[in-house]
Order: C-alpha cells, then sequence, then structure tokens
C-alpha cells in the first residue's frame, strides 16, 4: 500500500435511533457501541484522520474520548430518518475541503452498528483497493438463504418462486455463490464519489468477510446476537 495516498475514515452517529434507544452509545461489553468501530479504526494504522459525524453532542463527547475527531456537528436537516446515508458522505467531504483545503485520496465510511468489524478487515479492504486500482470496495459476506430458494405470495397466498428457475435446482452445491452487503466497510476515491455519487461503479470490487463479523445492529435481538459473540471474543483473546 502506498504510504502517499491519504485516507479519511468517516463514522456516521446520528443521535436519534427509533430501534434501540441511544444506540450508538449505548455500552457494548464495556465500551459504548461507537467505541468499537474508532478502536478498530485507529488499530487499523492505516487511516490519515477519523473524523464522527453526528448531530448529538453527548455522541460528540464520547467519540473524541475514544479518540475521534468530531470538527463539527451535522446540520438537522442531515439527521432525520429519512436521511440518504450518502449525503452525510458529502457533507463531510465538503466541509473538510472548504474549512481546512484538505483532499483526501480516499474516503472510508465506517458504520458503528457494525462492531464486529476488525483493524484487519479495514487494513485487507484497502490493500485490495490498491491491488486492484478500483474505484472502490464494499464488505460483503455469503448470504445464508440462497434466493433461489426464496419464495413469494401472491394475493391469494400461494407461493412462487421469487427468481424464476428455468431448471430447478434440487442440490446447494450447484448454486452459485451470492453474497450479501453486510454494511461494515464502504471505501472509494474520493474524486469518484463527488462525480458518480456513489459506491457503486464498474470498477468496484467486493471484499468478503465472513458471518460471523458481519452482524448489522439494527434491533435488540441482532445486539443481543453480538453481545454474544464479543463476550466469546474478549474470553477468547489472549490476556
Amino acid at each position: 500500500m502506498s504510504a502517499n495516498l491519504t485516507i479519511l475514515a468517516i463514522i456516521p452517529a446520528r443521535g436519534g435511533s427509533k430501534g434501540i434507544s441511544g444506540k450508538n452509545i449505548r455500552p457494548l461489553c464495556g465500551r459504548p457501541l461507537i467505541a468499537w468501530t474508532i478502536e478498530a479504526a485507529r488499530q487499523s494504522n492505516s487511516l490519515s484522520q477519523i473524523i464522527v459525524s453526528t448531530d448529538d453532542s453527548e455522541i460528540a463527547h464520547i467519540a473524541q474520548a475514544w479518540g475521534a475527531e468530531v470538527p463539527f456537528l451535522r446540520p438537522a436537516e442531515l439527521a432525520r430518518d429519512d436521511t440518504p446515508g450518502f449525503a452525510t458522505v458529502l457533507h463531510t467531504i465538503e466541509w473538510i475541503e472548504t474549512t481546512f483545503q484538505y483532499q483526501p485520496d480516499l474516503i472510508i465510511l465506517l458504520q458503528p452498528t457494525s462492531p464486529l468489524r476488525t483493524a484487519q478487515d479495514i487494513q485487507a479492504a484497502i490493500r485490495l483497493h490498491y491491488e486492484k486500482g478500483a474505484d472502490s470496495v464494499v464488505s460483503i459476506c455469503p448470504v445464508h438463504q440462497h434466493p433461489f430458494w426464496m419464495k413469494q405470495l401472491d394475493e391469494e397466498g400461494r407461493m412462487r418462486d421469487f427468481i424464476a428457475q428455468i431448471q430447478p435446482v434440487s442440490n446447494r452445491q450447484d448454486l452459485s455463490s451470492v453474497y450479501a452487503l453486510n454494511g461494515a466497510i464502504y471505501l472509494a476515491r474520493r474524486d469518484v464519489l463527488k462525480q458518480r455519487k456513489t459506491w457503486y461503479t464498474e470498477r468496484t470490487y467486493g471484499y468478503v468477510m465472513p458471518a460471523e463479523r458481519s452482524l448489522d445492529i439494527d434491533t435488540l435481538w441482532d445486539w443481543r446476537l453480538v453481545e454474544i459473540l464479543l463476550t466469546e471474543t474478549i474470553r477468547d483473546s489472549p490476556k
């Protein structure tokens, strides 16, 4: 990896959360949820700057205590339930360009709801970006249920194939590999993001993560699963 390229990490963390109240700073295995992502970013030793974009002063205080920068509070119009996530990224890029006259080469978005993502995952995604000369790299994981096995119901409640099959498939081994976005890592060139306003181009590569590090916390059930996995990881880690 080139030491000459600068990488800005953006961690989005708005204050409102309908699913789990105060989710981003709720304690998870001894530290606030957002701290797991900040720590992974810092331990990767690959990032030039780590900025938390938030509209909430308490989140800002906690993020700073864990080593992230919070140079601004996000405008209220960018912290609504229906605010597109990409708008937060563009706002941060434009803010640092205007305020600091700073133009990082790469942008990496790290959502705090993916606390099982590791520093090694961040390093590997960046390495893949360099090796492929990619526009962007997005983290994915193998799907547990292949879409060929999925069904939908018509208006009468009768089952229909979700994906029309020309030839029925009876064995899992005969199916092609399918992956899902896991929300843990989005990495792209800054110029591509500004020009295309998307993470996805014809030169987007997938960084594959295992299912056990791909949980994205959206519900209390997700929270409990992550808590179990993190507890086991902490217990089994070298003392």
